[in-house]
């Protein structure tokens, strides 16, 4: 397992070598327990340029299927019919396809799905999820239609031509919260007759450790008060979880403590002996801004696996 901090302009750092350095030293120096991972790979490349260093020859058109229900039709509330729905964006000419399911970001209070430019064309499948928000539901409903959407793509996305063996669950943010709950939680997925374990890996980008601020409003609870119980992902750590890939901006940077809260995430995940947990710090940017670079961890990581 190992933690990494990637630093924000490493185009910069070719131009000024010395600067760099002395940058790295500082950051080794305050940071000890991490250390700095470069990449000629710059989050700061345009997305062609990225496209180029996964070697991906695929040549596919994608075919957009929008606002497809997951829910059943029959018992679902109006709410559940107007949310409850997912767009799939999947490659018409590769077999066994990857996919990956996409859960938006917003407090859980906001937000709908999308389909993130970074992760189009790339030879897999992207599931763009929305899922009801408070305050029409509270906790644990949100959760359960995060739950509900992932096992529709396990039960359906063969019929697409995916692999249901290499299904991928990320989200930024409160998405990141949910990533976290139905992977780690495998109380959720089961009630629809799916399998956390069976998540090819986690990617919570941002999202929170302990108890969502959300439903901390939910109580009455300020959303500096730190609650942990069954509604946060770190009670819920296990060594046989899918792998973890951790991702958060800076430490300086990012709301409410997020990366603090994820390093000990990280760090219990590790105590428990879960073997391929791994955290990013993703230095110089903020909470909203590390989703960018963070979508080319995560494409890299899928490519490879």
């Amino acid at each position: 397992m190992f933690a990494f901090i990637i630093p924000k302009t490493l185009l910069m750092y070719l131009r000024k070598p010395i600067t760099v350095f002395s940058q790295i030293l500082e950051n080794l120096l305050k940071r000890p327990l991490l250390f700095t991972l470069f990449t000629f790979a710059s989050c700061c490349l345009s997305q062609s340029a990225v496209a180029q260093t996964h070697g991906n020859d695929d040549v596919s058109s994608y075919r957009l299927l929008s606002n497809i229900l997951y829910r059943d039709s029959l018992t679902a509330t109006d709410y559940m019919l107007e949310r409850c729905r997912l767009d799939l964006y999947y490659p018409q000419e590769i077999n066994n396809f990857k996919t990956v399911v996409w859960f938006h970001g917003g407090g859980l209070t906001a937000g709908n799905k999308y389909i993130p430019e970074q992760l189009k064309d790339q030879g897999f499948a992207v599931a763009a999820v929305n899922y009801r928000l408070y305050p029409q539901v509270k906790a644990p409903e949100y959760i359960d239609d995060a739950a509900a959407a992932v096992a529709w793509i396990f039960d359906n996305i063969s019929e697409y031509g995916g692999d249901r063996s290499k299904i991928f669950v990320a989200g930024h943010s409160a998405g990141g919260y949910l990533t976290s709950m139905i992977g780690l939680d495998r109380s959720y997925l089961k009630k629809y007759g799916a399998e956390a374990d069976s998540i090819a890996a986690l990617f919570p980008f941002s999202g929170h450790a302990i108890t969502h601020l959300t439903v901390r409003a939910e109580r009455g609870i300020a959303d500096t008060q730190v609650v942990v119980d069954d509604l946060a992902p770190i009670f819920h750590i296990r060594k046989d979880a899918p792998p973890y890939i951790i991702i958060t901006g800076d430490r300086e940077m990012e709301m409410l403590g997020r990366y603090e809260e994820n390093a000990y995430m990280y760090r219990m995940m590790l105590l428990i002996g879960h073997p391929n947990t791994l955290f990013y710090e993703l230095d110089g940017f903020n909470h909203g801004q590390m989703a960018n670079p963070a979508f080319y961890i995560m494409r890299e990581y899928i490519q490879k696996n």
